[in-house]
């Protein structure tokens, strides 16, 4: 892959590369309803693929938030087309890398020193490039290292990116303005945290020698000494990233066995820790060779507040599906529902939201679960695009959900779609359902 000798850092030059664009994709449209006026029957994919080639080439020049923000609405199947899906999926594993000269002047503000100085090999070919900094692989006293590097200007430039990319993601993504407000909120705050290495390298430390006792999980050590603020540096794990796990097609037996690995690293976080790995996408696991699934990157991580906590998951219990039990108030609990709503637009969104609560939490009201069950996920995929066409969804000026609920949300999301691809069968003994 081609690499990167510079990157926009200020302002201006992150501004007008979302200009140019800007103006890419009007001309696409242009074209689109130029070739639709010679041909009425042709579709929209074609449109979808350009916008969504012409958006990822910029965003993996410009790097940092915007990316990010790219690579988290690829893994939400109900928030994009399947071309923005499929090409913004790429920005978790192979953005652009960043050329060596730029690794060496990070290292040398960073730590004083160019690689070559700190270890006794080092690649100069990053061997995986993503949204916020890249990998290389080194070696110090025998000891093989990933060492990752951030991007320069990434941190700074969080604020701004995320400014220009509202009205983009607003416009074309049909996002309405209250919802995006409180999602780019959040998502700037977890942004801030992920670009600082120490903040990561401290939470990795932690929240691993927690995990370090569950069955059939793996994780690399960390080096502190080693590692800055726009540095860090771990074990290197050797492995296969899922996908390519299961082009060996693996036995349903040994799909299973990693598919309850993985639900039991995060029903332990969510429930005992309170804090979670919510970054649960493919590239940031890999199965070892002896096996062991391998869990890698916890610059993602959320805090769950103790009174969310206790809310969110009253959601999950089969009692709530009752007619006797008060959805209503809980829903008013955790922001489903507005003060502001009129009598037919609580009553709507009531059957709304009491519908995905039963789909989405359906996993929790069984003793075991098949994620490999296709016809589930179509439901989900049905129900939110069904969502998305609700006159009375798209016309809401309440942002509904709690902002708490985002990360959780998507690491859910991200952790049944995992299991759908390992065509899993989970034992659900979850630490809530115990705690209930």
């Amino acid at each position: 892959m081609k690499e990167q000798y510079r990157i926009p850092v200020s302002k201006v030059q992150r501004a007008s590369k979302f200009v140019q664009t800007g103006a890419k994709i009007g001309g696409n449209y242009l074209k689109h309803y130029g070739r639709k006026i010679l041909n009425p029957d042709i579709s929209r994919e074609s449109l979808d693929e350009e916008n969504a080639g012409d958006i990822y080439e910029s965003l993996s020049e410009l790097k940092g938030s915007a990316l990010k923000v790219a690579q988290m609405l690829s893994m939400d199947k109900n928030a994009l087309p399947m071309a923005y899906q499929d090409k913004f999926a790429m920005s978790q594993y192979s953005a652009p890398p960043l050329s060596y000269p730029l690794v060496v002047k990070t290292f040398k503000d960073q730590l004083g020193r160019s690689p070559e100085d700190i270890f006794d090999t080092f690649s100069r070919k990053a061997v995986n490039a993503a949204s916020i900094g890249q990998v290389h692989k080194a070696s110090l006293d025998g000891k093989e290292l990933a060492v990752k590097i951030q991007y320069p200007g990434v941190a700074d430039s969080i604020s701004s990116d995320l400014r220009i990319v509202r009205p983009i993601a607003s416009a074309m993504f049909k996002i309405k303005s209250a919802e995006l407000d409180q999602y780019l909120g959040e998502v700037e705050a977890k942004l801030i945290e992920e670009t600082d290495y120490d903040l990561e390298l401290r939470r990795s430390m932690e929240i691993t020698d927690l995990c370090r006792h569950l069955e059939g999980i793996a994780f690399p050590n960390y080096f502190p000494e080693l590692s800055s603020k726009r540095i860090l540096v771990m074990d290197w794990m050797d492995g296969l990233h899922m996908k390519e796990w299961l082009k060996n097609n693996p036995d349903q037996e040994e799909r299973n066995r990693i598919g309850q690995v993985l639900w039991d690293f995060y029903d332990y976080q969510i429930h005992e820790l309170k804090q979670l790995h919510a970054d649960p996408h493919p590239g940031n696991f890999l199965i070892t060779p002896d096996n062991l699934l391998g869990v890698l990157d916890f610059g993602c991580v959320k805090i769950i507040p103790e009174d969310f906590y206790n809310s969110y998951f009253k959601l999950m219990g089969p009692e709530v599906l009752d007619n006797s039990y008060d959805l209503e108030g809980l829903f008013d609990e955790l922001g489903f529902l507005s003060p502001e709503d009129s009598v037919s637009e609580r009553k709507f969104f009531m059957k709304l939201f009491r519908e995905m609560i039963e789909l989405l939490g359906r996993p929790f009201r069984h003793d075991s679960f098949d994620f490999g069950d296709d016809t589930y996920f179509q439901q989900i995929y049905q129900v939110g695009e069904r969502m998305s066409r609700m006159k009375e969804v798209r016309n809401s000026k309440t942002a509904r959900g709690n902002k708490h609920g985002l990360y959780i949300n998507r690491t859910y999301f991200g952790l049944y779609n995992l299991l759908n691809e390992l065509k899993a069968t989970v034992n659900i003994h979850s630490f809530a359902r115990n705690k209930a």
